[in-house]
């Protein structure tokens, strides 16, 4: 019992650490950001060193498959760990531009209207719909920002005439170009070649900037060594992963991690860098370094890179200042996530990228390699299959020295990254969730991987499907085949593994660790199956509301509150004791839309209050639907998920298993309105 105690104490010491003094700091500071993550980065220093001298060392070729296995694992870590601690460094430092655009934003705008530069608004397009495009240049035409200094060029690579008239209509310029060469890339710069603005403001077709975008961002480049700044990209719709584990209001989207916690810790020590969409970039570094890059197929890290080759800097506002379409189906995500990861590994072979280009600190080339890319699904593939592998065919992955080591040097690194994602991430991150979906990627990510690094060139640009809303369901086949095949396989290892005529492993006490990490990984397996079945979803999410609204029904005018609201419908409470309702046509006003005719869907009587709930819809055009546009989309509303609700994280994972699917997907509250 005293070996166990005196095994527990590391553990116990850590954990020591961050219940006394880490989480009773601010997690936005950077000296205590450093003083943890060195305390994280020593406990995993001190493990890999176990690992390397007492149960990999030891091993000897004679041992045949057994040492191959070993090491090859031991390699695996190497990786992990060096990924770890570039995260570390990373995330030592804390960066909030928000005090610093407030200042700037004041001294920015005291100058009169005529001595403003000039910005130009691009809109690169090519097989988006209406309804999708219409948000993003309704909203950019709202911008704060003197309409003589502005303009919106709309860029369609698909020479819709429906578009051309949809543009001359709103009053923005449409775009097009004798052919689709290098993709967005070549869209943008043939942008270039028709403007002239001094800035130049980024929006994917299905990202609509908040009015206060301009007046947020083009301060910065007061700084002239600022060539692009950078703002977070959040989302009014649910990603696959929220909505295909029932965890749409409880669980934050799966880019959360980066946007609201890495990209500005990396901002800290000068290496953020453009993605693209929600971004401004001053035209001289643009022009600087031949335009937007084509090498690569994500044109938007290639800026970055090319930019500070040329002695420009990206600025990283992490402020809420636009909301988009995350990708709304599992061919949509990977489709996305694909393409980062092959234009991220493409950088390694460009003569611009962090391994040759010109003009790089050490430090940036080390911050700006593709590792997490590179390593991050073997390890999950690594962890996924240790225990199948040992449990078929006995070969451990280290040489086992006791039970008392691993709890002494492996139990402190999984408590400290635990209690460090906590304190980083309070509600980015649970252990459970966060591996299944790692291993629900694995799969599709790992080919690419491997594919990207040995012809990283020749796959063409692939668009993210957007505006594909849909009532249907779905089934990722091949996902869920290599996950099912997993299950089984570890499965029936444990089964194996008990009967003593069929076990491949002796007695000993690696077996009950392994029999554990083998019911952990079967957990992680069974939530990450979750994902391949698509639930349905609508096209258009409706925003949490707390608001006035004003029902004329028969001339006469109910007073309610808004409590949900969409481009197409509303759910509104009116006292019970006002007058009697039933469905049909009425008049509805609110706040910032002019008086609009809607319908009365459905009225729902609730005993246990004072007010009835009645469903609208209604179907808006010209000005009122531009100002609802407007109302919605650039600034008054989110759907961010502020909290963690642990207990409906479960509840929804377990009536997602096993529970009846009862999505409603009329107007509702989904989400959160901003302050």
């Amino acid at each position: 019992m005293v070996q166990y105690f005196l095994a527990l104490a590391p553990t116990f010491l850590v954990a020591a650490y961050f219940l006394i003094f880490a989480l009773n700091w601010s997690r936005h500071r950077t000296w205590t950001r450093a003083i943890t993550c060195a305390v994280v980065l020593a406990v995993a220093s001190r493990y890999l060193i176990w690992r390397f001298t007492e149960t990999v060392r030891p091993m000897e070729v004679e041992q045949g498959f057994a040492f191959y296995w070993v090491w090859f694992l031991f390699l695996v870590e190497v990786l992990a760990f060096s990924e770890l601690a570039l995260f570390l460094v990373a995330m030592s430092r804390y960066a909030d531009r928000s005090k610093e655009a407030d200042r700037l934003e004041t001294e920015f705008f005291q100058r009169p209207d005529d001595a403003l530069p000039t910005v130009d608004v691009f809109i690169p397009t090519y097989d988006e719909p209406l309804d999708v495009l219409e948000r993003t240049i309704v909203g950019a035409l709202a911008l704060d920002y003197p309409k003589g200094k502005l303009k919106v060029y709309v860029l369609d690579d698909q020479r819709r005439d429906w578009l051309r008239s949809f543009c001359e209509q709103k009053g923005a310029i449409h775009v097009v170009r004798g052919n689709n060469a290098h993709a967005k890339a070549g869209n943008l710069n043939n942008g270039l070649k028709v403007s002239s603005g001094k800035f130049i403001a980024i929006f994917d077709a299905d990202f609509v900037p908040y009015r206060n975008f301009l007046r947020r961002t083009l301060p910065f480049f007061t700084d002239p060594s600022i060539g692009i700044v950078q703002t977070p990209q959040h989302f009014f719709n649910k990603d696959p992963v929220q909505s295909n584990l029932s965890l749409e209001r409880v669980w934050p989207d799966e880019q959360r991690l980066f946007f609201d916690e890495m990209a500005a810790s990396r901002d800290a020590w000068d290496v953020s860098f453009c993605c693209g969409s929600c971004s401004v970039s001053r035209r001289i570094a643009v022009e600087a370094i031949g335009g937007f890059p084509t090498e690569s197929i994500t044109e938007d890290l290639l800026t970055t890179l090319s930019m500070l080759n040329k002695g420009y800097k990206t600025r990283y506002l992490n402020e809420r200042l636009s909301m988009g379409l995350a990708a709304e189906s599992l061919k949509g995500y990977f489709v996305q996530r694909e393409r980062w990861c092959q234009g991220g590994i493409q950088t390694l072979y460009l003569h611009n990228g962090p391994l040759r280009g010109p003009g790089l600190t050490l430090f940036q080339r080390i911050m700006f390699l593709p590792l997490s890319w590179l390593v991050q699904y073997f390890v999950r593939l690594a962890i996924l299959i240790v225990p199948a592998v040992y449990l078929w065919t006995g070969a451990p992955p280290l040489y086992f020295t006791s039970v008392e080591d691993i709890v002494s040097y492996q139990a402190p690194v999984l408590v400290t990254y635990f209690l460090l994602m906590v304190w980083l991430t309070p509600t980015r991150y649970l252990p459970m969730v966060s591996s299944a979906v790692g291993a629900f990627s694995t799969f599709r990510m790992l080919p690419v991987v491997i594919s990207s690094v040995i012809k990283p060139f020749g796959k063409p640009f692939r668009v993210t499907p957007k505006g594909s809303g849909s009532r249907r369901t779905r089934f990722d086949a091949y996902t869920f085949a290599c996950i099912a095949t997993l299950i089984a396989v570890t499965a029936l290892g444990l089964i194996i593994s008990i009967v003593p005529e069929w076990s491949r492993i002796g007695e000993g006490e690696f077996s009950v660790i392994s029999g554990y990490w083998a019911g952990v990984n079967i957990v992680v397996l069974v939530i990450a199956s979750l994902i391949c079945f698509e639930r349905p979803r609508p096209l258009l999410d409706s925003f949490l509301a707390e608001e006035p609204g004003l029902l004329t029904v028969g001339g006469r005018i109910l007073e309610g509150r808004i409590v949900s609201i969409s481009l197409d419908g509303a759910l509104m409470e009116i006292f019970k004791g006002t007058t009697a309702l039933r469905p049909g046509q009425v008049i509805l006003r609110v706040e910032g839309v002019e008086s609009f005719t809607a319908r009365i869907a459905e009225i729902v009587h609730d005993d246990r209050t004072d007010v009835l709930r009645v469903r609208l819809s209604y179907d808006l055009q010209a000005s009122p639907r531009d100002q609802m546009i407007v109302k919605l989309y650039t600034g008054g509303y989110s759907q961010d998920i502020r909290e963690i609700d642990k207990s409906a994280i479960v509840s929804g994972l377990w009536s997602r298993a096993f529970g009846a699917d009862t999505a409603d997907y009329g107007p509702r509250p989904s989400g959160s309105q901003s302050g």
